[in-house]
């Protein structure tokens, strides 16, 4: 597996161990749907479904790992968690966060964007 593929399974895992930590349920990791990933679908409460990108990169020097989520990537991700609340038939609330997750030998940074860009 290439180096990046194995830091991105890394920034998802570290990602899930941090929402776990602050009382989010994991619902379903790699959640996929046409062309679409959701890396991360978790319950907040009773009524919050929450859909995460997680963005990883080894240092913030090409910008914030959070600054690579493109329009593209946003429509794919409503898409796909359309698509979940559909199949699992669930009335909630729907937000969309942002995990980015700075890792590399010296730093492991995590910060969490919660209603980081909104459905259209």
């Amino acid at each position: 597996m290439a180096h990046h593929n194995e830091l991105g399974k890394l920034g998802e895992k570290l990602a899930a161990v941090y929402l776990l930590k602050n009382g989010y349920e994991i619902l379903a990791q790699n959640y996929y749907f046409d062309k679409a990933e959701i890396d991360i679908i978790a319950k907040k409460g009773e009524d919050t479904l929450v859909v995460v990108e997680v963005k990883t990169r080894n240092s913030d020097f090409f910008g914030d790992p959070q600054e690579f989520v493109t329009p593209s990537k946003i429509k794919l991700l409503v898409k796909a968690a359309n698509e979940y609340v559909i199949s699992n038939d669930l009335d909630m609330e729907v937000r969309f966060d942002i995990i980015a997750v700075i890792k590399n030998k010296t730093i492991e940074k995590i910060d969490h964007f919660e209603n980081a860009f909104y459905h259209f």
